[in-house]
């Protein structure tokens, strides 16, 4: 399997790369500081500097790929588009390659309170987390539009720690049993089992240690 994995230098991203080679997995990792970054050396890992808003370099790093993993990242103050925008045009560089699955992190905020609105609307939800969960529901509603399979994992907060095995997901809900935490390494293991199973095929998921 060929993979093009965006923010690969972050902690879920970095975990990702590691994962998809174990498996044997063909890897392009894609961002601006790639080169800065220590990966492994492994024949089946190429790096590729490149602009999340440039359309070419985003294309031409996607086309041949199976799937795409998606970890982007960015500022916390709602300046930052790189969630909303970056994927918006990731999304339309993979219809334009005719790639379909895409697997991307996102934000407890984005999930369903119990009375089905969106948890990021409660009143008690942290007031600086709001402008991060806007630009997630964008992501999530350009995804929506999309005729692509995509997979939003919606975390809480990621803890930089390898993987465990010992989390629980939920789709569209937090799980009942939720931690408020999970691990970058078991981010990243959800979803390259999820390239396989395809269990939550268009849908949000919650995920929790």
């Amino acid at each position: 399997m060929q993979l093009t994995i965006f923010g690969p230098t972050g902690s879920v991203g970095k975990q990702l790369v590691q994962q998809a080679l174990f498996k044997g997995y063909k890897v392009k990792a894609f961002g601006r500081n790639v080169f800065t970054e220590d990966f492994q050396k492994d024949d089946n890992l190429e790096l590729i500097h490149g602009a999340l808003f440039d359309e070419g370099e985003v294309y031409k790093a996607i086309k041949g790929s199976d799937a795409i993993l998606s970890s982007l990242d960015g500022g916390t103050d709602g300046t930052d588009r790189s969630r909303s925008l970056g994927m918006k045009n990731i999304i339309k560089q993979m219809e334009k390659a005719s790639i379909k699955r895409i697997i991307a992190v996102s934000g407890f905020g984005i999930l369903n309170a119990p009375d089905d609105t969106y948890l990021f609307h409660d009143k008690e939800f942290p007031p600086a987390q709001f402008p991060v969960s806007e630009e997630h529901f964008k992501a999530f509603d350009s995804l929506k539009a999309s005729e692509l399979n995509w997979t939003l994992v919606c975390c809480p907060e990621i803890i930089d720690k390898s993987a465990t095995g010992l989390f629980t997901t939920t789709a569209t809900y937090l799980p009942a049993v939720n931690n408020n935490n999970i691990y970058s390494g078991d981010v990243a293991l959800f979803m390259i089992n999820e390239l396989k199973v395809n269990e939550y095929s268009k849908q949000r998921v919650g995920i929790s240690n």
